[in-house]
């Protein structure tokens, strides 16, 4: 049995209420890829108690930017929890890419190389990062399955939620952007 192809790379997953797994409930997450094999995203409102000045002193990098080095670590999701993943906006010169960047077309960068850290380090880094340890990650149709049974909402991505509104307000704005109250939504699924 085949599925029609949806593609929900470049855009949010929002965990509707009643998200049954407490690893999602109540997330937003930055979808870097989706395809027939499988999804691969990052949860952009839900901070750990690492700072990235604790993460940069783990890896040995010091990082001189106080505001930055007060950000907080995110937790991307349950999959690699050891293993970094900075979302960062595009590079803006000609083009230039870090070792292991995945770029997610019409959307922002996902970079999990060292060297995206040491030039935060240097100061010379993107401007605009987001940085989880692990990440959330689907099998091929599973979120698709998951997307049938209510259990995400879906809009296209806007980078000022991620970069520039407080955490509290990330779910909310992010419900915003389909125009929908949260205290409005229901856990039920409708079926005719």
């Amino acid at each position: 049995m085949s599925t029609s192809s949806i593609d929900l790379t470049n855009q949010f997953l929002i965990a509707m209420p009643g998200m049954a797994d407490d690893a999602f409930a109540g997330s937003v997450i930055y979808m870097c890829e989706h395809n027939e094999k499988g999804a691969l995203g990052l949860v952009i409102n839900k901070p750990i108690s690492l700072t990235l000045g604790n993460l940069f002193e783990k890896v040995e990098l010091s990082l001189d930017d106080l505001e930055m080095a007060e950000r907080p670590v995110f937790y991307g999701g349950p999959v690699q929890t050891e293993r970094g993943f900075v979302l960062h906006e595009p590079l803006d010169d000609a083009g230039g890419h870090y070792n292991a960047t995945l770029v997610v077309p019409g959307g922002l960068e996902m970079t999990t190389s060292r060297d995206v850290l040491e030039a935060l380090s240097n100061g010379a880094g993107p401007k605009r990062v987001l940085v989880t340890l692990g990440y959330s990650g689907w099998a091929a149709g599973q979120l698709e399955e998951e997307l049938g049974r209510n259990g995400w909402l879906t809009v296209r991505a806007a980078p000022e939620i991620i970069f520039d509104t407080p955490i509290e307000e990330r779910y909310e704005r992010a419900l915003g952007l389909l125009g929908v109250d949260p205290r409005m939504l229901s856990q039920e699924a409708g079926h005719a």
